[in-house]
């Protein structure tokens, strides 16, 4: 009996000694617990544990209220500034960058397709019924000059035409009054229209009504100096009113067509200048200006067709060609910041701005377009302010360790300021 005394007498002093030790080596009951400032989701009641993630020391987060607290307390504004001191910044590798006015310069990419240009492209086909007696051409992609030949129509019917037209120069001719003439000049004027009709140049009818010779031929030429395109027709073949003959293409000045999306819409305007290239002909340049763009946009692909005109006297661009598109544009001055200093947090976008001595402000911005490797600003920063532009992450990081940052933090119902603050980061992981 006496033993048994005597054992439960030692285990009873063991366990005071443990409980004093324990009060002892209590924490600080300000803090609330210790977390990683690069990795804000761990949490650790042990002031000597370090991050599971990167091994690095664990730092205090205060309880709400406490005295030396950096949260701030519910009624404070949802940013506020924190600090983060010059050598940790320099650990983490931040760099600053000032807000200042810059022209806006924007270049706005596509692809195209070369076409020709439909105004100088030019389709014969048969306006009366014969036979080809002979092609001048025969294959597509053959040069033509402005005035060669280019096929020949054996046509009865267009030697009755002309002799019609010759009968009516005698009738003319041999009229012993004014009226007479007039009448003769009119039915004239009616034969010429119709040999015009019939594909005959202005100055073939002046060589007819010079030799007054009628022809059962009629010869097409090229109305001007470009490429044979297609030749659908053989020599000998019956062709009937409507049949095509032979297609003409001048490639002096081509079209390109490009897409362009809807959002790059609305900058774009009729007579901008564009730069075109293609892998066809490297190291050369060419310059196009924008002459239409096509309002209806394309649902599938939500782009906007626009064309461009392209010079082309030495026919370096085919139809059918792929070609880069390069279109700058000039959208005045405005104040801007490099697109490394925006950190974007889904409803709002935010910067921090730089309040000497290591002090950092968390501010929202409103921002304008994109212009190369930097964002105009249109309102929340001035002129001058310095803005972090590197290492922004972490930044974020030091924030929300610091509550200074509320955005992130889901609004939750009030506590006693003996129970801990929830986690900046939802689903935080605690290491004990």
């Amino acid at each position: 009996m006496k033993t048994i005394s005597r054992r439960l007498f030692l285990v009873a002093t063991a366990l005071g000694l443990i409980g004093c030790d324990h009060s002892g080596a209590s924490k600080d009951p300000n803090i609330d617990y210790y977390t990683c400032t690069m990795h804000p989701s761990v949490r650790s009641q042990d002031a000597k544990a370090k991050c599971p993630i990167c091994a690095m020391d664990l730092v205090p987060v205060m309880k709400k209220g406490a005295a030396g607290s950096s949260q701030p307390e519910p009624a404070a504004a949802a940013l506020s500034e924190f600090r983060v001191p010059v050598e940790r910044q320099q650990q983490i590798g931040v760099t600053y960058a000032t807000a200042q006015r810059k022209p806006l310069r924007r270049t706005i990419r596509s692809v195209g397709v070369v076409a020709p240009d439909k105004t100088r492209r030019w389709e014969f086909v048969a306006r009366v019924e014969g036979y080809i007696q002979q092609l001048h051409v025969t294959s597509p992609g053959e040069p033509v000059a402005d005035g060669q030949p280019l096929l020949t129509i054996y046509s009865p019917e267009l030697s009755a035409a002309e002799r019609e037209l010759v009968n009516l120069l005698e009738t003319r001719d041999r009229a012993g009054t004014a009226e007479g003439r007039g009448s003769a000049e009119r039915l004239l004027q009616a034969a010429r229209r119709r040999l015009e009709q019939w594909n005959v140049t202005a100055g073939q009818i002046a060589e007819l009504e010079k030799t007054r010779a009628p022809s059962e031929l009629l010869t097409l030429r090229s109305p001007f100096k470009g490429v044979v395109e297609d030749v659908p027709v053989d020599q000998g073949r019956k062709v009937m009113i409507g049949d095509p003959l032979v297609n003409v293409a001048d490639l002096s000045v081509v079209w390109v067509w490009a897409e362009f999306y809807e959002d790059e819409w609305p900058l774009l305007a009729q007579g901008q200048k564009a730069r075109i290239t293609t892998k066809a002909q490297p190291g050369q340049t060419f310059e196009g200006e924008l002459s239409l763009i096509n309002p209806f946009l394309v649902e599938s692909r939500r782009t906007a067709r626009a064309r461009l005109n392209i010079a082309n006297p030495d026919f370096k661009l085919r139809p059918g060609m792929y070609v880069d598109i390069a279109l700058a544009l000039d959208q005045g001055e405005g104040l801007t910041i490099p697109v490394s200093a925006v950190m974007p947090t889904g409803l709002r976008t935010l910067v921090f701005v730089d309040q000497g001595d290591g002090k950092l402000e968390p501010r929202a911005v409103q921002l304008g377009g994109k212009f190369g490797e930097d964002y105009q600003v249109q309102h929340g920063l001035a002129e001058g302010e310095r803005v972090v532009a590197s290492a922004n992450f972490l930044i974020d990081a030091e924030s929300k360790v610091q509550g200074a940052v509320k955005s992130f933090v889901e609004p939750a119902p009030a506590k006693t300021s003996d129970e801990p603050t929830p986690s900046a980061t939802p689903g935080a992981a605690e290491i004990r």
